[in-house]
């Protein structure tokens, strides 16, 4: 049921008491956990805080990346995995501050940093996981390219070279022929 089908109850909502209102409001951001982090954001927040999520996202980029990089036997299993969970960091991180400059700029540096040059035997029960990390990184790169296209042309300029590591990357993978099927460019 979405409230802009009903203008008698849009109407009948408008009409509640000030008080009333405030008590139903705090009971229904107290079940949504984001709708609740968002309006802390929003509201108790500044840029410094902004600047202070972001850079401890980076950094938990960095830890994982890290790790990835210093195990002996690290596996595309292992790095779909952290990736998921890191893309869905960055994911919650744009639905609390609705800040799409530093969502892109998160993401580059994810795919940047995240390793995806696995090549498992055929026969390796891993194998499969080769295809979906790739399918993954490229559908996540094409994601990415188009929020790029929204953001200012100033931005777009600085994070060009970024942006254009990571279509080498999947050049040096072998995926130049699917990323220009799904519309992704050579180069910037």
């Amino acid at each position: 049921m979405l409230l802009k089908d009903h203008k008698d109850l849009k109407a009948a909502i408008t009409a509640i008491p000030p008080k009333e209102k405030d008590k139903l409001l705090l009971r229904l951001i107290a079940k949504d956990k984001v709708l609740t982090e968002h309006l802390h954001f929003k509201l108790l927040e500044d840029e410094a805080d902004l600047a202070e999520r972001y850079q401890s996202l980076l950094e938990e980029i960095d830890e994982a990346a890290e790790i990835l990089n210093g195990m002996k036997k690290s596996t595309s299993k292992d790095v779909l995995l952290v990736l998921r969970k890191l893309n869905g960091r960055v994911n919650h991180h744009f639905k609390v501050t609705k800040d799409p400059d530093t969502e892109v700029e998160l993401r580059l540096h994810l795919l940047i940093n995240m390793p995806i040059g696995y090549n498992e035997s055929v026969f390796s029960p891993m194998a499969k996981f080769n295809e979906r990390l790739k399918t993954y990184f490229l559908r996540t790169t094409l994601a990415l390219y188009k929020k790029y296209q929204k953001l200012h042309e100033d931005l777009q300029y600085d994070l060009k070279d970024k942006f254009n590591q990571i279509l080498d990357k999947l050049h040096q993978h072998q995926l130049t022929k699917a990323a220009r099927e799904v519309g992704l460019p050579e180069e910037l």
